[in-house]
């Protein structure tokens, strides 16, 4: 049996080691930007495990590395993979958000109307940010991190649940990979530049003026695919977070999940990122991976 001593000891060491963390990652925030590719935010995970479990075996540490390796690389070639329409040359639809969108917001796009109600004379990213630009831009972020953050909780607690959590996550992004590759599509502020759209502004980083949204890819800088816009994975996700949380809690407050993805979509549309169009097909797609991967599920079960 431990002494009273050494349970202080090891306290006092896991304390220490988180706020080494806390440090660490404050400052590569502040001096880098925030993580923002999955490679990036599961190595920094992977870290926070060690730190909040800092007096136990290496070899339970290097069990992170072991599970992990796989949906990662799958990750990363998703990740990759997004700018092949660039070198397939398929042609970019522009005009079919756009009409669709009209008749939505009946007669203007729903993102000309939220800039003019919203944004100010003139729209621009560098113009002073409102309160609710910090909120609809601190939501934005979250997508970066929220669901591989998700991940690390549930494999702290339940390797099985976080089998399931990871099974719907990395299918939700190459189901997106899919229509990316097939469909290429121009974002609100891209065909406004073509001269398709009415002026709207990318001002996505502008509620957080002073760092702004410029993050900087360490690992994977530079990859990218503009014309990734249906569906919305920003949406996609968030819809994929909220639904899973209100399928697996009990709790009645588990309804308050729903709040998260409809500020994503608003903040989408508002920023000029996707088109409402755009937000349907991510919550449909995060609906289908659900509903896919819960039949698959009981198909295994049923065969075992």
């Amino acid at each position: 049996m431990r002494s009273p001593g050494r349970r202080v000891s090891g306290r006092a060491r896991r304390v220490a080691a988180v706020t080494a963390y806390v440090v660490l990652l404050g400052t590569w925030v502040v001096t880098l930007g925030i993580p923002n590719d999955s490679l990036q935010v599961v190595l920094w995970l992977w870290a926070a495990t060690i730190a909040a479990r800092f007096d136990a075996p290496w070899r339970s540490h290097l069990a992170f590395l072991r599970d992990w390796w796989l949906p990662v690389a799958g990750l990363v070639v998703y990740f990759y993979s997004r700018g092949l329409t660039d070198e397939l040359g398929l042609p970019v639809h522009v005009e079919m958000p756009i009409t669709l969108d009209r008749w939505l917001g009946g007669g203007v796009t729903p993102t000309e109307r939220l800039q003019a109600a919203w944004c100010g004379d003139p729209c621009v990213k560098e113009s002073d940010p409102r309160l609710f630009d910090l909120y609809f831009t601190s939501v934005y972020a979250t997508h970066f991190v929220a669901g591989l953050t998700i991940a690390a909780v549930l494999w702290s607690r339940s390797r099985a649940e976080w089998e399931r959590w990871m099974r719907r996550y990395v299918g939700i992004c190459f189901g997106a990979l899919v229509v990316y590759i097939a469909f290429p599509m121009a974002p609100p502020w891209m065909a406004s530049e073509m001269g398709e759209l009415g002026h709207t502004s990318r001002i996505t980083g502008r509620g957080w003026s002073e760092i702004g949204l410029d993050r900087i890819d360490v690992l994977l800088q530079g990859v990218g695919n503009p014309v990734a816009a249906m569906p919305s994975l920003h949406a996609g996700i968030a819809f994929l977070i909220a639904m899973y949380g209100v399928q697996r809690l009990r709790s009645p407050g588990r309804w308050l999940l729903l709040v998260y993805p409809a500020s994503m979509s608003v903040a989408l549309v508002y920023y000029a990122e996707h088109y409402v169009v755009d937000i349907v097909a991510g919550a449909l797609l995060a609906w289908a991976v659900l509903v896919g991967a819960s039949r698959w599920e009981r198909r295994r079960q049923g065969s075992t």
